[in-house]
């Protein structure tokens, strides 16, 4: 039996965005896009309008907070579509 692609391992722990303080979510989203390293194109977009998107796709499901017990660490996973 295998997971589905969207469920963390079972070692892992899924936070949802709605249980951390507003304050604890934007320096969580904020720590992830600036080490993601993602390039936006030509154009710059600033961090705040990264960290938008990200809480964007938080708050639909398209991504996911992460708590990994062994390190102690937390990170943002984007949900892979099957579509």
């Amino acid at each position: 039996m295998s997971l589905p692609t969207d469920a963390p391992p079972a070692d892992l722990i899924e936070v949802p965005a709605s249980e951390l303080a507003p304050q604890t979510l934007q320096a969580l989203v904020e720590s992830f896009v600036l080490r993601e390293g993602t390039d936006y194109g030509v154009e710059e977009v600033s961090l705040a309008s990264k960290v938008a998107q990200v809480v964007r796709q938080l708050q639909r499901g398209e991504a996911r907070i992460i708590f990994d017990p062994a390190t102690e660490s937390v990170d943002i996973r984007v949900i892979k579509s099957t579509i």
